[in-house]
């Protein structure tokens, strides 16, 4: 056999189709956990988010004062947010969709979530009613997400089994951060700086 055929012949092995019993993987892991919102919470807290747990019957009155304590007059809210959520504030639309500086330009955006894991922290959006598409919560600057109690799971192995692998996934585990070589905490580069997220009870 000359060098070329046995460089091949290993090619031809390195990228064949694994066989059905190459491919098993153990699944014998925990799937499950006993966290819930309490431990929701000290993850975000760890995160820097800010927190706050209001009664679902109160959750029209507590998202106005939320986002007129935080300054936001112009709000970026996908479709599927009650209009009672946003009254006597300005609120844009992503229909059409706006552009990057438009989205820039806003206060902040409102959404709500499809999951949330406990044992993380993570909340995660689908791109459905209530959150739209990927960019209106990684442009503003500022991030308030409603998550609904029931809505929250204790691990990834628990929110994975619940979600539609087909829609476009986006999960977050507090506000934008990254460290620079010498360690220096930036937020802001990929993500809005202030993620801040109302427990509906």
């Amino acid at each position: 056999m000359s060098a070329r055929d046995e460089i091949l012949a290993r090619v031809r092995e390195a990228i064949a189709p694994a066989s059905p019993s190459d491919r098993q993987v153990p699944r014998d892991y925990r799937t499950r956990t006993e966290d819930g919102i309490d431990r929701f919470i000290e993850r975000l807290h760890h995160y820097q988010a800010r927190t706050q747990r209001i009664a679902a019957g109160r959750l029209e009155k507590g998202v106005r004062a939320t986002l007129a304590d935080r300054g936001v007059h112009r709000v970026l809210a996908p479709d599927g947010i009650p209009d009672g959520w946003l009254k006597n504030l300005e609120r844009l639309t992503d229909t059409p969709p706006l552009d990057p500086p438009a989205l820039d330009g806003v206060d902040g955006v409102i959404t709500t979530c499809a999951l949330a894991i406990a044992q993380t922290g993570t909340i995660i959006l689908d791109g459905s009613a209530g959150m739209g598409r990927r960019a209106l919560s990684l442009v503003p600057d500022y991030h308030l997400c409603v998550v609904r109690a029931d809505q929250i799971v204790g691990s990834v192995p628990e929110a994975i089994a619940k979600l539609d692998a087909t829609r476009p996934l986006t999960f977050i585990s507090g506000p934008s951060a990254t460290v620079d070589i010498e360690m220096v905490r930036v937020g802001g580069v990929h993500g809005p700086r202030r993620l801040e997220v109302i427990i509906a009870e």
